[in-house]
Order: C-alpha cells, then structure tokens, then sequence
C-alpha cells in the first residue's frame, strides 16, 4: 500500500509539471477549438455594429481615440507623446494610460499605415470613417484577443482543472466558454471599441502563473498588465497580499521578496525607460494617468460615490482634494480584510477571491470609475465560475444593465440583447447542472425577492427604449438602473468577503489548507 501511494503522488506532481496534457486530449481538444472558433465569430459578428462616437463630431468617441493615438504615435518622437504641443493637442483624445497602450497603438498605427496610410494621417485623418479604416480597427481588436486574451485564458483552464484535480470535461468547456463568450467584455471591445482584452488577458495569464507556482512570471504578467491600464491596479492588493503572505511563510522572506522586486522593478523601468531620462518627463506621463479634473464619478456609474450623490451631494459639498482623500481611505479600508486574510493564510482558492473583492472594492470606492470598470471584477467571477456559478450570473446580468445606458447611445441594442440571449443559452447548455449547483450552494438567493430583482431588470430595459423620462429628470431612468446595480454589486461584495473568510477558515479548521 505504502507504495502504491507513493508512486501516485509522483505521478500527479508530474502531471503537475505539465498541466496542459489534458488540452491535447482527443476527447476535448476538438470541443475547445469550436468553443475559441465561436467566440471569434460572435465578435466579428459584434464588430460590424456600430461603434461610440459613430459619426458624432467634434470629438466623436472611444473609438476615434483609439485611432488618434495610432495617428499621433507613428507621426511624433515618442518624447513628445505625452506632451501639449502644436501638434498634438492633448485636449483632443490625449493619450492617457501607460506607456504600453502607446506602444501597442504605434505597432497598430504601423499596420494601418501600411494598408491605408489615410487613416492615420496626422491632423487630415481626424474623425477618419472609411470602410476599410474602420475594418482595419476592428481587426486589431480582434488579432489582439486572439494573440493575448484567448491563449491567457486556456492556460488559466489548463492549470486550474490541473491544480484541481477535478471536473469532468463538459465543466471544462462550460468554464472556458463562460470566459471567452463574456457578453460585457465582447460588447465593449468589439462594439464600442476598446482593448480591454490585452490588459485583461495579461491579468488572466498573471493568475494562471500564481496557480502554477511561477510568482515572477506571474509578477512580470502583472506588471505588463499595469502598465497597459491603470485600471489594472484593481487587482493589486490581491496580488501583493498573497505573493506577499506566500514569501513570508519560506525560509528566507527577504530573498523571496527581492526576487519578486526585481522583476516588478525591472519591467517597469524596461517600459518606461524612454521616460526616466527626467523627472520632468515622468511626471509628465504620470500625470496623464490620473483625470482627477474630472471629478469623482462621471455620469451614472453604479458605485458607492454616484448612488449616494442622491443624498449627498459630494461634488458640491468637498473640494477636490478631499474627495481623494476619502475615497483613498475607502478603497484601502474595503480591500484590508481581504488582504489580510491571504497574508495571514495565502491560498490559490483565497486569492481568486481576493481578486474579486479587492476589484469591487476598487469599482465601488475609487475616485473617477467608469461603467466600464465592470469588467475587471468580472474578470475574477468567470475564474470562479464553477465555484460560484450565481455570483458569475448574477454579475453578469448586472454588469450588462449597469451598461446600458452607455451602449444605448453608442446604438448597440441589438448587439447587446443577442449577446445577453447567447449568454442565457450557454449558461444553461450543461442540462442545468449549473442551475442544481446553485440551489445546493445557495438557496436564500432562490428566493422571490431575486426573481422579483431579474423581472425588475428586466421591465427597466423596455420603459428606458420605450419611455420618455419626466422633462423636470431627464436622468431619471439612467439613475434608476445605476440604484438597482448598485445595490447588487454591494450585495455581491459582502457575499464574496465573507465567502473568503469562511473558505479560509473552512480549511483551516480541517487541516486542509495547501502548504505553499
């Protein structure tokens, strides 16, 4: 017996070198491949909808930002791409994200360039809507989620099933169509134009890397992440407790968190070494990166700053500086519990919900969210979907409602409610195992107040397409639904802290806790 046993255990830590064994399966590589070919036909089918700013000048929308930064980084020194000048006015769509979204746009305005230089003209292309302008943009959104996010998220799969020596293959495939058929990431990237696919797909690979035990990778993938979008700083404090709790419980700590320093340090000053020569120009770049001119929340985002303006009116009542104040001290004081929980007992099953919490932390207390936003604790809910199956559906139909408003002006109705059906159908495909999972793991959420909630939702879309609101509020409706999600994201928020302190304490208490 005794060997027996022993000759197991090498033989899973073996499959544990090689986690990706199981995609070369006869058996579910062919599922997986009509699974990535579908999630790139039902993008291409998102893209020939319309865009955000679709003929809408003077400065027209995400889209033709997009295009202006390509426009200005293939016809300016990259010293002079973060800087106001005579030819490049940074009041009309300056670059602000780091400077790997602006080396991404150079490479991209290359390959327009070449097909139609037209399109990236400096100053002549402004506001640039030809038909095969616009098919080359979408093509680069497009090459971009297959060279990053699609590879990123089959090793996420590969090394998760692998870590977790369970699921049988159908829950494999559900998961991964789950991630790749993401109706708010496809309907923002590739409807209303954006590339939010790089920097997530650089945060998904950044897991997969934690999982597998390959923190500097995992540190490398992050920062990269980062230095893309800002906005990936939602995933930090998740990053940092649990890398942090995981060195703290080696042998020699310092060692292990210099090694991790280094390639953090190391490929920050690898990206913004054609901006350390002074400080003057870093400062420049930084400043770029941080719109606090814009107030702490524009239009109707469903977060904690927005749903309480209906009381209190924080815009009016504090100045500027305070408010960063407050919402620094709020943002840090939601995530340090669970910051603290992985530092104390990091785990990979804790940190996929550190990711989740400290990312609604950040969305519900941040100064200047977006509705956009959403989408990064999205990112951590579909990692978790097997696990937390009503949570995924439950974000997700929130996170959808929540941008409606957004993608109502950008005409993408029709995009949005196939993409919310085909969601609906493949949520449900596996013969509702999904469904039993749900009622098992959580049956207060079966109540009537949730299917009271789903046709509250669902009656707030036909009164917002076919009512006009009162004149005396105009916004009525947008505030509405920005009230409803609120409350849900709240909701959800709680659930998962708590989720992962009961998860900790769950395998503390049976001696169960993985040795990392």
């Amino acid at each position: 017996m005794e060997k027996k046993k022993r000759k197991k255990v090498k033989n899973v830590e073996d499959d544990d070198e090689n986690p990706w064994w199981w995609l070369f399966d006869k058996g579910i590589a062919p599922a997986f491949l009509c699974i990535c070919l579908f999630a790139v036909l039902v993008r291409i089918a998102v893209s020939l909808h319309p865009y955000s700013g679709a003929g809408t000048p003077p400065k027209y929308g995400d889209f033709e930002a997009q295009r202006h930064w390509m426009e200005i980084t293939i016809n300016l020194p990259l010293k002079d791409w973060y800087t106001n000048s005579t030819v490049n006015d940074l009041n009309y769509w300056g670059l602000d994200y780091p400077p790997l979204t602006a080396y991404q746009s150079f490479i991209h305005g290359l390959f327009l360039k070449f097909f139609h230089p037209d399109s990236v003209t400096l100053f002549a292309s402004r506001g640039h809507e030809s038909y095969l302008g616009k098919l080359l943009m979408r093509w680069t959104v497009l090459s971009s989620d297959a060279v990053i996010f699609f590879p990123s998220v089959l090793y996420f799969v590969a090394v998760y099933y692998n870590y977790h020596r369970r699921g049988r293959k159908s829950d494999k495939a559900w998961h991964l169509a789950m991630i790749l058929i993401n109706p708010c990431l496809i309907i923002i990237d590739h409807g209303h134009f954006q590339y939010n696919c790089i920097s997530l797909g650089l945060a998904v690979g950044a897991v997969a890397a934690i999982l597998s035990g390959r923190d500097i990778v995992a540190s490398i993938l992050f920062s990269l992440a980062l230095n893309h979008k800002q906005m990936s700083a939602y995933f930090a404090p998740a990053f940092f407790s649990y890398l942090l709790g995981k060195c703290l419980r080696h042998r020699y700590p310092l060692l292990e968190v210099t090694k991790l320093g280094v390639a953090v340090f190391g490929t920050f000053a690898v990206i913004w070494w054609p901006y350390l020569h002074s400080l003057d120009s870093t400062l420049q770049v930084l400043s770029r990166l941080a719109p606090f001119e814009r107030g702490i929340y524009e239009d109707y985002v469903a977060n904690f700053w927005c749903a309480t303006s209906v009381l209190i009116k924080w815009k009016r009542l504090f100045a500027t500086e305070t408010l960063k104040l407050l919402s620094f001290v709020a943002t840090i004081t939601t995530c340090l519990p669970s910051m603290i929980q992985q530092i104390r007992a990091p785990s990979s099953q804790g940190f996929l919900y550190g990711m989740l919490n400290s990312s609604f932390a950040f969305y519900l207390f941040s100064f200047q969210v977006h509705e956009k936003s959403i989408l990064l604790p999205l990112v951590p809910a579909s990692l978790l979907a097997l696990e937390e199956p009503f949570v995924f559906r439950w974000l997700t139909h929130y996170g959808m409602l929540s941008m409606f408003p957004l993608l109502c002006r950008d005409k993408l109705v029709v995009a949005y409610v196939a993409l919310f059906a085909l969601f609906i159908f493949l949520y449900h495909a596996p013969g509702g195992r999904q469904d039993a999972r749900e009622s098992d793991s959580h049956p207060p959420f079966k109540s009537n107040v949730m299917i009271i909630l789903a046709f509250c939702s669902f009656i707030l879309h036909i009164i917002y397409l076919t009512m006009l609101p009162p004149e005396r509020y105009p916004y009525l409706f947008d505030a509405v639904i920005m009230l409803l999600c609120f409350s849900q994201f709240l909701l959800l928020a709680i659930y998962s802290n708590a989720k992962q302190w009961m998860y900790s304490r769950h395998f503390h208490l049976a001696g169960k806790e993985k040795s990392l």
